[in-house]
Formats: structure tokens, sequence, C-alpha cells
């Protein structure tokens, strides 16, 4: 229900549960316990005729009332805290579910799962990223690492996802893709900037702004199972086949940010995506992840021992993550995800085009 002041003529509505909010926020609000055990024992001092009584069972008596009175006050708060609690782990939840939405389980004759995990016990979603659509232009994905960890990096996540699941459509080059990412991110620092410069100069040298970066690597799955990718300063995937094999040994561009990107971007064809074979995307937290003694995950040997059996894509993500877990005892000590490609067996993959795809037209060169 909404309401406006009586006798006012295009008044702002204000909603009667605002009210009510603001009203528990009020500060005589968090005052309010105090006050009442203060009122509890000014009462009970003053107005009950046993505790005038200085002989021992009045103390006790007294003691035990002040003790329940008091209990029952904390009792209360406890409680009031919890719900304020459970209310902002929902709104939180929500939140990070529509920044980090849920991967499609199967997507054009791909299967799909993902793991994840943040720096930040309360935080389901964190400073690495993932996303994969299925656009005109073939099924596109990103991977990335936002520099710094947990909820410092949520608004570059934010900003990077919302422009790839725009770009992943309206573009019909990979490359064009990644540039709108770039223009996102550097409009994004910019706005930052002004924030806390508010006289309109750039960031200072050391500040934090001034080092953003993000690591990602942009990747294309055409009908016919090319792979196309774009790397900025991120780990290759490895192809699951009958071993584990990295997609490229090429040194990748710079990350986004501190650099602009070359005039001409090398997009590389990495071979294809054929049934039954899997590729597994990571962030760099998978590989850093490191043991009490200070040995890093064997990323490697855990994606050749899954390889040498069947596996799914959601039982390869749980295996990957089981050993990650194992492996460092508990949570790792900076964000991490993985996500996991597999090719149905019984995918129908077309014969390689040997000529440009109309959604290839624009590419500027492919290596």
């Amino acid at each position: 229900m909404f309401r406006t002041k009586p006798g006012s003529r295009g008044a702002r509505p204000r909603a009667a549960g605002g009210a009510r909010r603001s009203a528990r926020h009020h500060p005589l609000t968090s005052l309010a316990p105090a006050l009442l055990w203060g009122a509890a024992v000014l009462g009970y001092k003053y107005a009950c005729p046993f505790a005038q009584r200085d002989d021992l069972p009045s103390r006790i008596a007294t003691s035990a009332v002040l003790f329940v009175v008091g209990a029952m006050l904390i009792i209360r708060i406890h409680r009031s805290l919890l719900r304020d609690l459970r209310r902002i782990d929902e709104v939180a939840g929500a939140a990070q579910g529509v920044l980090l939405r849920p991967l499609p389980a199967r997507l054009e004759g791909l299967t799909l799962a993902a793991r994840r995990f943040s720096a930040h016990p309360a935080a389901t979603v964190g400073g690495d990223l993932y996303e994969a659509v299925a656009s005109d232009h073939g099924i596109r994905v990103v991977i990335g690492d936002v520099r710094g960890s947990g909820l410092n990096a949520i608004g570059t996540v934010a900003t990077v996802l919302g422009s790839f699941r725009e770009a992943a459509h309206d573009e019909p080059a990979l490359g064009g893709v990644l540039r709108r990412l770039d223009r996102a991110l550097a409009r994004d620092l910019r706005r930052r900037a002004r924030l806390e410069h508010p006289s309109g100069g750039p960031a200072e040298p050391g500040h934090p702004l001034a080092e953003e970066f993000v690591t990602l690597l942009l990747l294309e799955i055409r009908p016919d199972g090319t792979l196309l990718t774009v790397n900025c300063g991120h780990p290759w995937p490895h192809l699951l086949s009958a071993g584990a094999e990295p997609l490229s040994h090429a040194d990748p561009l710079p990350p986004l940010g501190p650099f602009p990107l070359p005039t001409d971007l090398p997009v590389r064809r990495c071979g294809r995506l054929l049934p039954g074979q899997a590729l597994v995307l990571h962030t760099d937290g998978v590989e850093d992840a490191r043991d009490p003694s200070g040995r890093f995950f064997p990323l490697v040997d855990t994606l050749c021992s899954i390889a040498s059996g069947p596996f799914t894509a959601r039982t390869a993500a749980s295996d990957i993550q089981a050993a990650l877990l194992a492996h460092s005892q508990g949570p790792p000590a900076d964000d991490a995800a993985v996500l996991v490609l597999c090719s149905e067996p019984s995918r129908t993959v077309p014969p390689q085009s040997t000529g440009r795809e109309p959604w290839s037209a624009a590419e500027p060169s492919v290596q």
C-alpha cells in the first residue's frame, strides 16, 4: 500500500512498509532494550515492597527477577538479530544468483557444469566469473578472473558479465565481443574514479583503481565443433579426450584494463570439440591452490585421472572440486572457478566447413 500526504498534488508515493523499516532502524529503537531494562529495574526497585527488604532471601529473589528479565531481553535481541540476518542472507543470495546465474544443464548438444569457491566466507560470488550462451554465432563462453577477491571484485564481475551477455548475441566476431568488454570495463573504471576523486582527476598511481585488471578467455564453439579463442592473460583450457592437453601453448594478450587492445586481435583456431570430448576451463585460483606444505594443486594429473574413465560434465566438475578441497584441506585461499563443457557422444557434428561461415565474416584474423 502506498500513502501520500493529504492535500498535496503530485506528491511522491511512499510505501507504508518503508516507514516501518525506517522506524525499526531509528536510533531510539536501538536503545529500546536498554531503556526497557532500566525501566524494569527501577519499577521493581521502587514499586515492589519485597525489593525494599535487605535480608538474604530478598536479595536472592531480586537477583533472580533481574536475571529473568535480562535473559528475556537478550533472547529477544538475539532472535531479532537472527531474523534480520536471515533477511540479509536472502537478499544477498538473490542478488548473487542474478549476477552469476546458474548455467543451463544442456546447451546445443553440450552438457555443462561449474563449481566456484569464494575467498570470502559469506559470499558465493567472488572475483571469478563465467557464462555460456547460445547465440546465432555459435556457443560463446567467457571465463575470467578480476584482480582482488571476494566482495571487492563483485562490481567488476557485474560489469564484465553484463557486457558479455549483450555482446555475445550482437557481435558477429569474437574480437568484437572482446572490444565491447574492454570498453565496458574502461567506462566502469572511469565512473568509479569519479566517485572516489570528485575533482575529476584520475586515480593516483598505486591506487587499486589504477591497477585494476581482468584476465579472461573468450571461447566460441561452432556447430561443426571448431573452437575459436581470444585469451587475455588467462590460463588455457584443457581438452579431455584420451588424456588432458592444453588447448594452446601460445602467449596470451595482456589482461584487460591496464593496456589498450591491439588493432589486430589474434583470434586462434584451436581444433575441434568432437562428440565424447570435453573442455575444462578454470581460473588461476585452481592451479595456485596449495596444500599445507606449499605444494600446488596437480590439476593436469587430476584431469588425466578423470579422462581415463567414463565421466560427465557434472561428475568431472565434482571430482575436480573434491580433489581441490582435499588438496588444500579446505576452501582455497583465493577465489577459484571450474567450468566443464562435454560434447555428448550422441551429438551430431556436421563436417568441418572449409569456407567462412556468415557469423565469421568480420573476423579480423584467425590463426
